[in-house]
């Protein structure tokens, strides 16, 4: 972000390891076909220059020599700075464009035969545009020797170190469509993950979606001007006037959004209570910085120019190391902020060295910035998802211990009654019975042994009937020693076998009530659906048949007296002794 940087718009934008790899891969396809060779000279403006005085110099050997093809940063000035580019032999009169890579926020002058046009990004006039860097087409006519002179405006932004290359029109046509494809699939990968965030924002109203969708909108914003392609090649023209303004903004608020992201996704209230502190003095401190740019008053003005640069550098320290502070201690989304955050910190020093004049060999660290905004918004997306898919793992699991009851982990009343009401008020008619389970001697088995005891044989019987029952069966505890149990499709006869099989399960387990050979046993009423029915009305009924078989002497199935059933069919069902 150098480029947006010196007057009001501060620090380079955030970068990603997958940059590297991306802006690589573009650099040598780029490079494919050799340009033609470049000696390059330079010095400050001065007044009283001309451009024939300015060619005069560089053949007397006045100027200072430097490699186009490297980044070279020519530094501001009150007046700017001259640039000449001899072309070295073989020399070939064929159509030419000069191209300068990165492109340039401020305007350079290119002089043709002595008469000065303006090269610029937000220039929207009926020339060639280059995408990605500013192009210039060598006028027909021109000795493939002559040099070429450029003079750098003066700028109030930082001068970002540039190269230059003379290419074939075919070569400058191959390499712009490259560049159009790689910018336009970043962007599309950015835009993307901002429309599922907001998707999302609205769908689960959560902020943190918001806040994700926000910063990565910011960080395109920045990208589109600094590359260029918000005015080419989609053609932005109100933009031209507002790029500063807009810029420091999309810079400011994109540590921002950042800052609030960060808070929400790495639970910084769980994980680093006291570090939300700062985390939102960051925030606000940020927007306030922006309300004050926009003032358009000079002395707010002046003073967001001075605190901006500062503040980006402290915020993005403070993010990277609050960030390790939750990873430390556990928070599962702070190393996915990690992941994306802190491989840009490394590239951003990596690129304000090259205004330095470091690694001026490195002039694909400028497209990395692109790759990286779409490398980051995929891994935070990644990260939400992985958010997401956790938060509704706690949600269910949360549910599970809601619907179940904690000793015999089947469903409670709650859960069982609105399971069972759904069962019934669904799908066409059919035969559904319930089963109402009462244990016999539960009482006297916990005054005998103790309710650990009891406890212990709750969660035994509840085993047993979740053997004996179909995965489909609703089973439930109704009360301290009631089970219910609802069975679908299921008619009358066969109701009556089933309860008989739990009875004849639970005797099976041989709990003993006391000293005596009584055994724990089980009563079961068994009631069938009648139109109208509802979940009451069916307990109930099923309840009373339940009483009839503890008045029959317990441990045996009975069904309400105005259920039908065959006329071979027995209401009542002895199941065995209740005693050895």
């Amino acid at each position: 972000m150098e480029r947006l940087i010196a007057m009001p718009v501060p620090g380079r934008c955030r970068r990603s390891w997958c940059g590297f790899v991306l802006g690589l891969l573009w650099l040598l396809g780029g490079v494919a076909h050799a340009a033609t060779a470049l000696n390059g000279a330079w010095r400050e403006a001065r007044p009283g220059d001309t451009p024939q005085v300015v060619l005069d110099e560089y053949h007397a050997g006045l100027l200072r020599s430097f490699d186009p093809s490297l980044l070279q940063r020519f530094p501001g000035s009150d007046r700017g700075s001259w640039v000449v580019l001899a072309p070295q032999p073989p020399w070939d009169d064929a159509g030419r464009m000069l191209t300068i890579y990165p492109p340039t926020l401020g305007a350079v002058t290119v002089y043709e035969q002595g008469i000065p046009r303006m090269l610029a990004l937000d220039d929207f006039g009926a020339t060639i545009h280059g995408h990605g860097r500013l192009a210039w087409q060598v006028p027909a006519g021109t000795a493939a020797s002559a040099a070429i002179l450029l003079r750098f405006e003066p700028s109030s932004l930082l001068s970002a170190p540039v190269r230059f290359q003379l290419q074939s029109p075919f070569e400058y046509a191959r390499q712009d469509a490259q560049w159009l494809a790689f910018a336009s699939a970043c962007f599309a990968v950015m835009l993307a993950m901002v429309l599922m965030a907001v998707c999302f924002a609205l769908m689960l109203r959560d902020v943190t979606y918001a806040w994700y969708a926000g910063y990565i909108l910011c960080y395109a914003l920045i990208q589109g001007i600094q590359t260029g392609f918000l005015f080419h090649p989609m053609e932005w023209q109100w933009l031209a006037g507002a790029t500063l303004l807009a810029g420091s903004a999309a810079v400011a608020l994109s540590v921002a959004f950042a800052s609030l992201f960060m808070m929400r996704f790495c639970e910084l209230p769980r994980y680093a209570p006291l570090l939300r502190v700062p985390i939102v003095a960051l925030a606000v401190g940020m927007i306030l910085l922006v309300l004050m740019r926009c003032s358009r008053l000079s002395l707010l003005v002046e003073v967001a120019q001075v605190l901006l640069n500062p503040l980006l550098m402290i915020g993005a320290v403070l993010l990277l190391v609050v960030a390790c502070v939750a990873a430390a201690r556990r928070s599962r989304q702070a190393w996915f902020f990690l992941a994306g955050w802190t491989p840009l910190l490394l590239l951003t020093a990596l690129t304000s060295a090259q205004v330095g004049g470091a690694l001026p060999q490195l002039d694909w660290l400028n497209d990395a910035s692109l790759a990286g905004g779409a490398f980051e918004a995929v891994v935070l997306s990644i990260g939400l998802a992985d958010r997401a898919l956790r938060l509704r793992h706690d949600r269910d699991i949360v549910r599970v211990l809601a619907d179940h009851d904690a000793l015999t982990n089947v469903f409670n009343r709650r859960a069982w009654t609105e399971r069972a009401s759904a069962l019934l008020s669904g799908g066409p008619p059919r035969p559904i019975a319930l089963l109402f389970l009462d244990l016999d001697h539960f009482k006297l088995l916990n005054d005998r042994q103790g309710h650990n005891a009891g406890d212990r044989a709750l969660v035994a019987v509840a085993k047993a009937l979740n053997a004996e029952l179909r995965p489909a069966d609703l089973l439930g505890r109704y009360g301290g020693e009631e089970f219910v149990a609802l069975l679908d499709g299921t008619p009358a006869v066969q109701a009556m076998h089933v309860a008989t099989r739990l009875c004849r399960r639970v005797h099976r387990l041989e709990i003993a009530v006391g000293d005596d050979p009584l055994l724990l046993t089980i009563s079961i009423g068994v009631a069938l659906r009648r139109e109208g029915d509802d979940v009451e009305s069916l307990v109930d009924r099923a309840d009373q048949a339940m009483y009839d078989a503890k008045l029959g002497g317990r441990n045996r199935v009975s069904l309400h007296a105005g259920s039908k059933l065959p006329p071979d069919g027995p209401h009542l069902h002895v199941v065995e002794k209740r005693e050895r």
